[in-house]
């Protein structure tokens, strides 16, 4: 028997609620090469709360298994495409040549493109590398300790938020404050679960609408949390676990 723990992550909605009203999220994600990682990132982001997921469209492989696997996601160009949060990077989506950086509230930079967070023109910006995408923005990891030290310095030297993926995921903020989780365990480490994570955080921002370090930090750990909780979850029903498990547990860790 598979133990269910719940963890918080749906933000409240009244009576009056409709589809725009509990966030906007725009996923640029997947390439004909990597076209997976668009149906998990999209599938992440249908989890997170927001009422209105929009992709992409930039390759025809990843639009067709993305509309095909969802058909409540809406397919987008890049003229019309404005949300409360953006996720980009996931499975190496490729840019337009003269793109340029959203300017939204919240903005989560996944695999290659946290190179671009230098770029950043976002309100609140959360970057989720591993450490080798950690070391190529500079920041090379030894040790546990580093781990700590190396986020917290990323966050304050870049003026983001650093979910640091790995061994106790850490989360940093611009100030300084420290976050570790060690809800997940070795059964992450499979390919595609970032993916999902990136998603299911920006569907989270553009869902509860922080507006402090404060209240990101919360949202942030408790994405960390169930993220972990759901690997935790699929690691006990399927051997080995896959990305695919983990975003079919995730609805069953939350609330």
């Amino acid at each position: 028997m598979v133990i269910t723990r719940r963890i918080k992550v749906l933000a409240p909605r009244d009576n009056r609620a409709h589809k725009y009203s509990h966030g906007t999220v725009a996923v640029i994600a997947g390439s004909n090469e990597y076209p997976g990682a668009a149906v998990l990132n999209v599938g992440g982001a249908r989890r997170g709360g927001a009422g209105y997921i929009q992709y992409l469209d930039l390759n025809e492989l990843p639009t067709d298994l993305v509309l095909q696997a969802y058909p409540d996601v809406i397919k987008k160009g890049l003229k019309n495409l404005e949300a409360d949060a953006w996720v980009i990077g996931s499975g190496a989506p490729e840019l337009p040549r003269r793109f340029t950086m959203p300017r939204s509230t919240y903005l989560v930079l996944d695999a290659a493109s946290i190179l671009l967070v230098r770029d950043t023109r976002s309100v609140f910006t959360v970057i989720t590398p591993h450490e080798g995408e950690f070391k190529a923005l500079g920041y090379s990891v030894t040790s546990a300790e580093d781990r700590v030290m190396l986020a917290k310095q990323a966050a304050q030297d870049l003026n983001v938020y650093v979910l640091l993926k790995g061994p106790r995921t850490v989360i940093a903020s611009p100030t300084g404050a420290v976050i570790e989780d060690d809800s997940g365990g070795p059964e992450l480490a499979t390919a595609g679960t970032g993916d999902v994570l990136a998603g299911f955080l920006a569907s989270m921002l553009a869902s509860w609408k922080p507006s402090s370090e404060n209240e990101m930090l919360a949202v942030l750990e408790k994405a960390v949390r169930a993220h972990g909780l759901a690997g935790k979850r699929a690691q006990k029903k399927y051997r080995p676990m896959t990305a695919l498990d983990l975003l079919n547990e995730l609805p069953k860790v939350i609330s």
